[in-house]
């Protein structure tokens, strides 16, 4: 049978999973009657919830006696450690481009990295059935795009389809018959070579480890791309490191090949063909799976270093212990220890003390979506601010700089350029963007976005989208100011009473609600001014023996501020923390008691 191996890339939310809905029903992968899932392909809850694309994922669809391996990737640039791996085991790439928005930041950043690795890539413009599409100006930009990233003639003379995946159509022209998907397919068929015309049959065993995950009752899985000769149950082969070093030897178990949306245990894979491979104990992604007698690997593609870090550490409030029960710090190594065998694009340090893990990764989102899987399975945690991650080129301090591409209404940009600069970012573009829209392009230090996102939406009142990737590396920019406001710290543990937050509410606004529980240090709310005030949110009304004439009027208290995880971590100040439990996320001072707070105050200002 003909195989073709292609991966499907587009920023966030440009309709890649639901595409591959399409495709898979279209190729008749799912019964006329079967139950699917909207966006099949998104299995992980939280993928679910967020809709969005977290973990790359492969499925195969079977077109007039060709098995197309499709992979769906993640359109954030948090997770583009994933997608950089993906791409080394395709043969081409269906570049999506929502035809209103036209390429945006994450389409740069990995039609960058397909151009670099040679692939051709097809251009599909999708929802080019929108009221607001305007295909014509985003095939413009996408040839603009290719031009700048020093695509050769053969990449740049790329075939074009429109479609619109959530109606389950492609046409190489508005005018053709709007009907299936049959054109996308046979443009695949025909643009994308087949692997056999890449890789040798008749060579020994090679296969790059692109992906790893645990299963119960397999053990460790690897999956990537037969680069070149065939493989059987129960051969022998080991695992060799970049460098060349043998890592192992082991037997396979078990080979796996993506039929569908399931995994079907083969006898034999061919060059070509994506597999997943079972009865390795050490071998791990970027490795070579290989036959003995091989002594070279297979090059891997870098991976882009972190730029962002936070402080994981246990949780040693007043109320530790009583949601989960992974609270001690070897459980927490462990458990880190193992997302990073599987996360290449997370680094794991140990702090000085041992108590504590220092975690790098690409941004907020990422670091937030660990910390999510993590208080699901039970653990708890203390969360520090992030803090970027800065280089030494030169004897020179560098930080990371991204590009933010921002989309506001005219009305709204003179007040998102202000506040940019005031975070240090420079203005390298700006221009109309439909009606009553504007454009606007500016390189920000990363440090300068941490928290910007919320601020963002409240001065564009909910309208505008900010999209962010990683730029390059430059010189430090100085200081950004950071918080402006000081917060309310309980001075008392207990419980919450209506009474005394309803008195208190001319201080700031409240993060808690009455009756919640609360503990000495932790923080209850933002103050009016830029200082901490500690106030006792557990004092009741003073009951005597003398009534009033009149009932007591009922307390309305204003509805608290709830943060979510990423919110609740880009808004802590360095001398606080996050509390993060499976049932709760608290904000706290990172010393609890006063006295120790001013001890520690008075140092950091001495030094």
């Amino acid at each position: 049978m003909d195989i073709r191996n292609i991966a499907i890339i587009a920023h966030v939310d440009h309709g890649k999973t639901t595409l591959v809905d399409e495709l898979l029903k279209q190729s008749g992968s799912f019964r006329a009657n079967q139950q699917v899932a909207e966006r099949a392909m998104d299995s992980n809850d939280i993928e679910r919830e967020r809709g969005i694309t977290i973990l790359a994922k492969c499925t195969s669809v079977e077109w007039n006696d060709t098995l197309i391996n499709i992979v769906d990737t993640p359109g954030h640039a948090d997770f583009g450690g994933e997608v950089e791996r993906i791409l080394s085991m395709v043969d081409g790439v269906v570049l999506l481009v929502d035809a209103a928005e036209g390429p945006m930041p994450q389409t740069k950043f990995v039609t960058a990295k397909a151009l670099a690795l040679g692939l051709r890539p097809i251009v599909v413009l999708n929802k080019a059935d929108k009221p607001d599409a305007e295909p014509d100006r985003a095939l413009n930009e996408v040839f603009d795009l290719f031009a700048n990233l020093d695509a050769n003639d053969e990449q740049l003379d790329f075939p074009t389809l429109y479609a619109s995946g959530r109606s389950g159509w492609a046409c190489e022209s508005l005018d053709d018959v709007q009907e299936n998907l049959e054109p996308l397919f046979k443009v695949v068929v025909d643009h994308v070579p087949a692997p056999a015309q890449l890789v040798n049959a008749k060579e020994p065993f090679r296969m790059l480890a692109t992906t790893l995950e645990a299963d119960p009752f397999l053990g460790r899985i690897l999956t990537g791309r037969v680069e070149a000769g065939t493989i059987k149950a129960g051969t022998p082969l080991k695992g060799m490191s970049r460098d060349g070093t043998e890592i192992e030897r082991f037997r396979v178990t078990k080979i796996l090949a993506f039929r569908g949306l399931s995994r079907q245990p083969v006898d034999e894979a061919v060059a070509g063909d994506i597999v997943a491979i079972a009865g390795m104990t050490k071998t791990t992604v970027a490795d070579t799976l290989c036959d003995p007698l091989v002594m070279e690997a297979i090059e891997a593609q870098p991976i882009d270093p972190p730029t962002i870090s936070v402080t994981f550490g246990i949780n040693d409030s007043p109320y530790a212990g009583r949601d989960g029960d992974k609270v001690q710090s070897r459980v927490i190594r462990s458990r880190l220890l193992k997302e990073a065998e599987t996360n290449v694009a997370i680094k794991i340090e140990d702090t000085p003390d041992g108590e504590a893990f220092v975690v790098s990764g690409r941004g907020e989102l990422q670091l937030g979506v660990l910390i999510e899987n993590m208080r699901r399975e039970g653990f708890e945690l203390s969360i520090s601010r992030p803090r970027v991650v800065y280089r030494d080129i030169d004897g020179q301090r560098h930080e990371p700089i991204e590009e933010a591409i921002i989309d506001v209404d005219d009305e709204y940009s003179g007040t998102v350029i202000e506040k940019l600069t005031e975070r240090k970012g420079e203005l390298v573009e700006m221009r109309p963007s439909g009606v009553g829209k504007t454009r606007i392009v500016t390189h920000v230090p990363s440090r300068g976005l941490i928290g910007y996102h919320g601020e963002f939406l409240t001065a564009t009142r909910g309208t505008g989208t900010l999209n962010r990737i990683f730029h390059s590396w430059a010189p430090y920019r100085g200081n950004i100011q950071g918080r402006r406001t000081g917060v309310l710290i309980s001075m008392e543990t207990g419980t919450a009473v209506p009474y005394a937050i309803f008195n208190l509410e001319d201080r700031g606004k409240f993060f808690i609600g009455a009756g919640e529980a609360v503990y000495q240090g932790m923080i209850l709310g933002e103050h009016n001014r830029d200082n901490d005030l500690e106030i006792n949110p557990l004092k009741g009304k003073k009951l005597s023996n003398v009534r009033a004439s009149g009932k007591d009027e009922a307390v309305v208290l204003t509805t608290p501020v709830r943060m979510s995880l990423e919110q609740a971590i880009a808004y802590i100040a360095d001398d606080e923390l996050v509390e993060v439990t499976p049932n709760h996320i608290r904000l706290r001072k990172r010393y609890l008691d006063p006295n120790e707070r001013k001890r520690q105050s008075r140092q950091s200002a001495s030094a």
